[in-house]
C-alpha cells in the first residue's frame, strides 16, 4: 500500500466511526452532490454526461447535481489529496486500475444503489473487490488499428478482407510508408503511460493467448520467454525502419489524433475505441477531416500465432462514490439513472464508444452507424481478454512498464534484451 493511502485509511477508520446524522432531501431542501468527470474537451462524452445528469435533476428535484469535468492526471492528483482530507466529491471519475481506493476503503459500495443487472457481467468484474462492486462502468472499450484507406491503398497494399495481416505483409506496409515520406504509426506518449504499448500489446495477446498473455502481465511468465522476446525483437524491427514520429516522446495523446488524420497524417492509428470521442467533433473543434477515409484493421498476427483472434477489452471511466459522502442517497440515484438500456444505447449512438451498461446495438442508428457497424464487424469471433496491462500491474511493474513499452522501446532507445530484463526484475511473481 501507497504511503499517502495507508495514512489515509487510518485516518478514515478513525473519522468514519462518528455517526453523522442525515438530513433526508425534499425538493425545498435538496441534496447537492458534487461529481468531478474526466473528458472536458470530449465533447460527445461531455454532452452525454451532462444531458443525462439534466434528465436526472428534472426527474429528482430533491436532489442537485455540481458537475464538473477536469483533466485526467489532475482529478487523479486531486482525488488522493481529497479522500486524506475529507474532501472528496460525492462522485468523481476513475479507471479500474485504480481499485486500490476500494481496497482502502475510500469508495462506497454500489451494490444497494446501482441496478447491477443493467451492467454487463464482464465490466462489472472489472470493478469487484471482495464480492462488491464499487464502479459504474461507464465507458469500455476495445484496442483498434485504425487507418486511412485512401493512404494505405496508394501504396499497393490491399487490406484482407477479415482486416488482418500476417507479420511479413505488415512489415512490407511499414517501409512502404516510410519510403513515400508517410509515417506508418502515429502515437504520442508525453501525457500517458500507455499508448506507445497498444501495438505490442495487441500483438503479444495474439501470439501467447490469453491465458500465458494474463501470466506475462502477472509476473508468472517471463519476458526472456521465446515467444515475447520474437514479438519484442519484431516490434524494435519496425522501429528502426521509421514506424513511430520521431515526436512520440513530447507528443500527447490529443495531438496524436490530429497527426493521424490531419497534419502530417499518417497510415495507421493504435489507440482505443474511445478515438472517436476526439475525432468525431466538427474539423475546426479538432476531429477528423469531413469525408476522412477511416478504417478499422485487425492487429497482425505473428508467425505461429497460438490466438489471432484475439482482443483486448476493457472498462474505462467509470464514476465511483466516496464512502465519507454525506449525500448518498442523491448520489446513488444519479449513478442509478445511468444503468438502462436507453442511456447505454444513447451512449453509444451519441459517442460511438462500447460501454459496461447493456445495451441492445440493433436499435443503434444516426449518421455515424456505418462506422459502428464496422466496429462491431471487427470484433466479431473475436476472443476477448478482459483488461489492458495496467489494470494488472501495480507499483514498480507498472512503473517500469510505462517506463520501458510505453517509451524506451517503442522510442527505439532500449534493446528487446534490456527491455525483458528490466520488466522481469520489476514484475517477477514471487515464488509460490
Amino acid at each position: 500500500m501507497s504511503g499517502w493511502l495507508r495514512a489515509s485509511a487510518a485516518a478514515l477508520g478513525l473519522l468514519a466511526s462518528a455517526p453523522t446524522a442525515i438530513a433526508q432531501p425534499t425538493a425545498a431542501n435538496p441534496q447537492t452532490v458534487t461529481m468531478w468527470s474526466h473528458w472536458p474537451d470530449e465533447a460527445s462524452k461531455r454532452g452525454y454526461v451532462e444531458g443525462r445528469v439534466r434528465a436526472f435533476e428534472t426527474s429528482n428535484p430533491q436532489c442537485r447535481v455540481r458537475l464538473s469535468f477536469i483533466q485526467k492526471a489532475d482529478i487523479y492528483t486531486s482525488a488522493r489529496a481529497a479522500v486524506r482530507t475529507g474532501q472528496a466529491p460525492d462522485i468523481f471519475w476513475l479507471e479500474p486500475d485504480e481499485i486500490a481506493f476500494a481496497r482502502n476503503g475510500f469508495l462506497e459500495p454500489l451494490d444497494r444503489y446501482v441496478d447491477l443487472n443493467g451492467l454487463e457481467d464482464w465490466a462489472r468484474a472489472s470493478w469487484t473487490h471482495n464480492g462488491r462492486v464499487y464502479g459504474l462502468p461507464l465507458e469500455a472499450y476495445t484496442v483498434e488499428l485504425y487507418y486511412n484507406r485512401e493512404r494505405v491503398r496508394a501504396l499497393g497494399v490491399e487490406v484482407p478482407g477479415n482486416g488482418q495481416m500476417g507479420q511479413a505483409q505488415f512489415t512490407d506496409l511499414v517501409r512502404r510508408g516510410v519510403a513515400a515520406g508517410v509515417t506508418p504509426l502515429a502515437q504520442g506518449v508525453a501525457d500517458r503511460p500507455f499508448p506507445g504499448a497498444y501495438f505490442l500489446e495487441e500483438v503479444l495477446l495474439r501470439r501467447l493467448g490469453p491465458d500465458d498473455y494474463r501470466k506475462l502481465l502477472t509476473g508468472r511468465l517471463s519476458f526472456r520467454d521465446p515467444r515475447v522476446m520474437a514479438a519484442m525483437t519484431w516490434m524494435r524491427e519496425l522501429v528502426d525502419i521509421g514506424a513511430y514520429p520521431r515526436s512520440m516522446a513530447t507528443l500527447k495523446l490529443g495531438e496524436s489524433h490530429y497527426y493521424f488524420h490531419t497534419n502530417p497524417g499518417a497510415l495507421m492509428f493504435p489507440i482505443a475505441s474511445w478515438y472517436t470521442g476526439r475525432a468525431f467533433v466538427p474539423p475546426e473543434s479538432g476531429g477528423q477531416p469531413a469525408g476522412f477515409p477511416l478504417g478499422l484493421m485487425q492487429y497482425p498476427a505473428m508467425e505461429n500465432s497460438d490466438c489471432p483472434e484475439c482482443k483486448t477489452l476493457a472498462v474505462g471511466g467509470s464514476y465511483v462514490m466516496y464512502s465519507r459522502s454525506r449525500n448518498k442517497e442523491c448520489a446513488g440515484a444519479l449513478l442509478n439513472s445511468f444503468v438502462n438500456i436507453e442511456s447505454g444505447n444513447q451512449w453509444m449512438e451519441g459517442v460511438l464508444l462500447q460501454t459496461g451498461i447493456r445495451t441492445d446495438p440493433s436499435r443503434i442508428s444516426g449518421i455515424n452507424a456505418p462506422y459502428f457497424r464496422e466496429l462491431q464487424q471487427r470484433s466479431e469471433g473475436a476472443r476477448f481478454f478482459i483488461g489492458t496491462p495496467l489494470q494488472y500491474m501495480t507499483g514498480r511493474c507498472a512503473d517500469t512498464f510505462q517506463q520501458v513499452l510505453n517509451r524506451a522501446l517503442p522510442g527505439g532507445q532500449i534493446t528487446p534484451q534490456d527491455a525483458a530484463t528490466q520488466m522481469d526484475a520489476a514484475c517477477a511473481a514471487a515464488p509460490q
